[in-house]
């Protein structure tokens, strides 16, 4: 019997109070080995999101607060606005790592709001207001990726066949996951769900990542090329489209791994649901929407060599090589977050999520 809570709280990211240690899971190395590294030099932390061994936007959110701790802690100095500038030029440059996922910036952000607030006080109060600060954005993950799957499994029934792009279950998150966690919730509780995963080119999110975690937590999942989204469509086979977001813009346009977009517009035309599944801290109501979301381009290389023994295109061969596209919103049946489900005009529904804030 496949142990799904193995699965749903596996510690992607791992903090040791005692030893002061940061360990992350190293996904370029799964599926086939699962280890952690720890990460304890800013080289180190922005390589290791850069590179991908801790991705998906949740999870680089959790990552950045233990990284903005530990670098305060070597940043430390009774000179407070010296200590305030070095944290700061840290910060940036852990930020300038990956510039599409949100969630990066808006943690990086809470922790220097916190070294702002507690800076004239002793070191000790102010490292452990820190530490406490990434404990709870931790927590706070893991709460609104349970709340997310409730609601996401909500959508679903008994038999359903549902498409996924990249990866969004606890290896990127926290947890249970966005858009894999009502699978891996209804799994728990003895609903068949059908998954089909798409590959996720050039990385093979969807390959290494999606289809490992849910087979081992005993979830019917497929595995398809990104190229036969449609034939499974077309042969009634999915009911509904669940994927992740790095960004949500204040319109409802969405940035999520590359070929989300496609995957949106087969969607509409077969007449099937998409749904986006993220936490409230994904959502940028600064940013008007799509064509203002940075979108990170990657090393082209990736596309001709990456996973191969040779290379699969000439050297000289030009490539594009974007690690994200964006979703418009009137493709988007509904956005998922912790506080419950969106639905268009988004200007409104994602903008009354925030209103206990002002």
């Amino acid at each position: 019997m496949p142990d799904i809570t193995a699965v749903t709280h596996a510690q992607n990211i791992r903090y040791d109070k005692q030893a002061e240690a940061l360990y992350i899971i190293d996904q370029t190395l799964l599926p086939g080995e699962e280890r952690e590294i720890r990460l304890t030099t800013l080289d180190e932390m922005v390589e290791a999101i850069r590179a991908l061994r801790v991705r998906g936007a949740p999870a680089i959110g959790i990552c950045a607060g233990y990284c903005m701790y530990l670098l305060a802690r070597d940043a430390w100095t009774e000179d407070r606005q010296a200590f305030l500038r070095k944290l700061t030029e840290d910060g940036e440059a852990l930020n300038a790592s990956r510039p599409t996922a949100v969630n990066l910036s808006w943690a990086i952000g809470e922790m220097m709001a916190v070294a702002r607030a507690r800076l004239q006080e002793p070191r000790e109060v102010l490292l452990d207001a820190l530490y406490q600060k990434a404990v709870a954005i931790h927590e706070d993950d893991i709460a609104k990726c349970k709340a997310i799957s409730e609601y996401g499994l909500s959508l679903l029934k008994e038999g359903d066949g549902v498409l996924t792009h990249c990866n969004a279950g606890p290896l990127a998150t926290s947890r249970y996951g966005t858009a894999q966690g009502p699978f891996l919730l209804a799994a728990e509780r003895g609903m068949h769900i059908r998954v089909f995963a798409d590959e996720t080119r050039p990385l093979l999110q969807g390959a290494r990542l999606t289809s490992y975690e849910l087979q081992r937590a005993g979830v019917d999942v497929t595995l398809i090329c990104d190229n036969m989204a449609s034939i499974v469509m077309r042969n009634g086979w999915v009911q509904a489209c669940f994927v992740g977001c790095d960004r949500i813009a204040a319109n409802g346009d969405t940035a999520n791994k590359i070929g989300t977009s496609g995957v949106a517009i087969l969607a509409k035309h077969y007449g099937i649901p998409v749904y986006v599944l993220g936490p409230t801290s994904t959502i940028d109501m600064n940013c008007p929407d799509g064509d203002h979301i940075p979108i990170e381009l990657r090393d082209p290389e990736e596309i001709k060599t990456l996973w191969y023994e040779k290379p699969m295109a000439l050297p000289e061969v030009k490539c594009y090589n974007p690690s994200f596209d964006v979703t418009d919103h009137d493709l988007i049946a509904g956005i998922v977050t912790e506080k419950g489900i969106c639905r268009a005009p988004y200007t409104e529904s994602l903008a009354a999520l925030f209103d206990d804030e002002t």
